[in-house]
């Protein structure tokens, strides 16, 4: 029985190449968007926890200056720190999501810089970004190099907001110590190891929503081992 003749797929037409740039250009577009309001979101969230801190802050120690650190202020403090440590933890956590959701962002974005980089061959040499979507690649379109340092990490939203609440649960296991009638010293222990353990719990959840994100993220175009690093781009 003879085999059939395998049949060459037809070369592309000539308006091919063009149709392709402006359907990635159109898809990159709407991820720059995405990306604009989800940094939108995180400034907001952020802004209003940070305000609705101050306001507490400025509410309470007028509280003091008209009864004192009495049982009117530990009433009012233990009716709203309690409100502000749960508005400050969902905060947090919408934080990790969204940085998330702007990491698989830029994971779509490589992967389009990628197609850009396979239609016009040389075109990688003018790019800054990343154009592979490994880790290497996605941390090299943050910040231009393909390793985050610790300042980086620190900056962060989520980190700000993390040491906010922190703190703030130190604060309230302290006023709570005064309640009980606790010595002062056991007030100072308490509120310090509830500020660890809440710290602790913090970077918990941000380790294992990283972990999470590096299990997911399959490369569809990693960057070639034969590839040579840069080494101001390593720096």
């Amino acid at each position: 029985m003879m085999k059939k003749p395998v049949v060459p797929p037809p070369p592309p037409a000539p308006g091919d190449d063009a149709l392709r740039a402006q359907i990635l250009g159109v898809e990159h577009w709407s991820l720059l968007a995405t990306r604009g309001a989800i940094w939108q979101e995180i400034f907001s969230r952020t802004g209003t926890f940070l305000a609705i801190l101050s306001a507490t802050v400025v509410a309470l120690s007028l509280v003091v200056q008209a009864t004192g650190f009495g049982q009117n202020f530990r009433i009012i403090a233990l009716l709203v720190l309690p409100l502000v440590l749960l508005l400050g933890a969902a905060t947090y956590l919408r934080l990790l999501e969204a940085d998330i959701e702007d990491a698989w962002l830029v994971v779509g974005m490589n992967r389009l810089r990628n197609a850009y980089v396979e239609m016009v061959p040389g075109l990688d040499q003018y790019l800054v970004t990343g154009y592979y979507d490994d880790e290497a690649s996605v941390l090299q379109t943050y910040n231009f190099r393909r390793r985050v340092g610790a300042t980086h990490l620190f900056a962060g939203s989520p980190v700000i907001v993390g040491i906010v609440n922190a703190v703030l649960g130190g604060v309230l296991a302290v006023i709570i110590g005064q309640a009980l009638g606790l010595a002062t010293w056991l007030q100072i222990t308490a509120g310090v190891v509830v500020a660890v353990l809440t710290a602790v719990a913090l970077i918990a959840i941000f380790v294992r929503r990283l972990r999470k994100f590096r299990r997911d993220l399959v490369p569809r175009f990693p960057r070639p081992r034969a590839e040579t690093v840069d080494p101001v781009a390593a720096d």
